[in-house]
């Protein structure tokens, strides 16, 4: 019998993941979550071999929700799933401590594979992003963007995609001088001076 947890705000998306998984394993217990703090409160409760994590709740940032679950319980295999092309956050999510990132897009064909191979104590990326880290580690080169922290990175993202700093604060229930400090560090560590600029490079560098 394998234990799984699912976490993702779309109903639909829960019951396809149930769907495609009752049909390879005979036995199977699924559990569903809808929010960050529903799947913090069920993995605290019960027992579960894995958790395969929207990285995009309604309620809280999956890579927050992520770290929390580590603490939690450190030994827990975390798959992310994500609608998120694998360049905007599979780097950060394996290093937050994920055991795999795949897109929902390769969900039919790859998530049983992937379940499988976490479960087996390995760790999932797809070919794509192998080759990718494979490359990145021989030429020993980081784009900029991934010198900044998790929040900074968040932040950025917020900014490409047209948010003002009074928008972002209230979406991450922070302050604006807050989101200030962030953005001024965002442009710092990129070199930058602007939000056009910052929303240019999100832009060629497929982070939105």
């Amino acid at each position: 019998m394998i234990r799984v947890l699912v976490a993702d705000d779309h109903a639909i998306v829960r019951q396809g993941l149930k769907l495609i998984l009752s049909e390879e394993f005979d036995s199977l217990v699924l559990g569903e979550a809808c929010s960050g703090r529903e799947l913090l409160q069920l993995v605290d409760r019960d027992d579960w071999d894995i958790v395969v994590l929207d990285i995009t709740l309604s309620d809280r940032n999956g890579l927050d929700i992520l770290k929390d679950l580590k603490l939690q319980r450190p030994k827990l295999p975390v798959l992310i799933l994500s609608m998120h092309s694998e360049d905007q956050f599979a780097v950060r999510s394996l290093k937050a401590g994920a055991s795999g990132y795949m897109t929902k897009e390769n969900v039919p064909e790859e998530l049983v594979k992937a379940i499988k191979k976490v479960l087996g104590g390995g760790r999932y990326v797809s070919a794509t992003l192998a080759e990718k880290l494979a490359f990145e580690l021989d030429a020993q080169v980081r784009p900029p963007h991934e010198a900044l922290s998790d929040r900074e990175y968040q932040v950025l993202r917020m900014i490409a995609s047209g948010r003002t700093v009074s928008e972002i604060a209230e979406e991450l229930a922070l302050s604006v001088k807050t989101i200030s400090t962030y953005r001024a560090r965002v442009l710092e560590k990129l070199r930058m001076k602007t939000n056009a600029e910052l929303t240019h490079y999100a832009i060629r560098n497929s982070l939105v």
